[in-house]
């Protein structure tokens, strides 16, 4: 087992080396865990991990938000996608191109968000996104919708969309802050939202701050559970990963003796690692977790 853990290290490092100088269709900039993305590869079944700050994404992948998270995913283009809590986003399709990006992209459930920054909205893609029923073409713009069960919306921000839903001719919206609403099947008038409920719904995808998410490139780790033989971690690990928190378990050394220590990186600051250290105290094995830049 010792040497499995060590070889499985050291290639996950050789792996992220490789990753970083590929361009990916779509990679994870943020995450306010727990949340999953399951994966089918071969024709095997699927299999659920938890969400990392810096993974690639791709095409058939879904990824799932639990209570109280957040996702952000960045778009091979420059376009990013956040998911609220309790949400569910499949990746249908991704085809990153230098000529034109192309995407598909289903809300299951949850909230979401979809917008294009500056030096990307120059950039041609062709991205459809499925609220439920109800599907969204995009050109280059900034949305905002959410499915919830008998209820789907999809609201301008900004930019241009053509909104129908099953058996409708597309509606084109074209105004900031139109918005479509289905209810219980029926396709309700086309309204206009107030500035302060938008901003309400714009806060249910934004990432919290001081809730312990993790971002890419960030510095700062949670160190969980330490201990000198290898299957004294293991259970504390499968136990935090299931629950949707991306914990890896890495061979160090302490003095002139080998441990084996199970911890969360990425986290951008001291505040927001102690943040998750609080809230993982006490749960899924962890006892006494502790903070760290190194």
């Amino acid at each position: 087992m010792k040497t499995i853990l060590c070889q499985l290290f050291f290639a996950s490092i050789a792996l992220a080396s490789g990753l970083a100088h590929a361009q990916s269709a779509a990679v994870v900039d943020g995450v306010q865990m727990p949340a999953w993305v399951e994966r089918s590869e071969g024709g095997a079944p699927p299999r659920k991990m938890p969400v990392v700050p810096g993974m690639q994404l791709k095409a058939g992948d879904k990824l799932t938000t639990g209570s109280g998270s957040r996702l952000q995913v960045r778009l091979a283009e420059g376009s990013v996608v956040k998911l609220g809590e309790n949400g569910s986003l499949q990746l249908k399709e991704l085809e990153p191109s230098k000529t034109l990006f192309k995407a598909a992209l289903g809300v299951l459930e949850g909230a979401f968000r979809f917008t294009t920054d500056l030096a990307a909205k120059g950039r041609r893609r062709d991205v459809s996104i499925s609220v439920a029923t109800v599907t969204a073409g995009i050109r280059g713009t900034d949305l905002w919708g959410k499915s919830v069960p008998d209820r789907q919306i999809v609201c301008l921000i900004e930019g241009k969309i053509e909104v129908a839903g099953p058996n409708e001719t597309p509606f084109t919206m074209d105004q900031p802050r139109q918005f479509y609403r289905r209810e219980k099947g029926v396709t309700q008038p086309i309204g206009l939202v107030e500035e302060a409920q938008l901003g309400e719904w714009a806060k249910e995808t934004d990432v919290e701050k001081g809730k312990g998410a993790a971002r890419r490139g960030g510095k700062w780790k949670v160190n969980l559970l330490s201990a000198p033989k290898q299957n004294a971690v293991l259970d504390v690990y499968d136990q935090v990963r299931a629950a949707g928190y991306g914990a890896e378990i890495f061979p160090t050394m302490a003095g002139e003796k080998r441990v084996y220590v199970v911890r969360i990186n990425g986290l951008p600051s001291k505040a927001e690692a102690q943040a998750l250290a609080d809230r993982l105290k006490g749960k899924y094995g962890v006892a006494a977790p502790k903070v760290s830049s190194s």
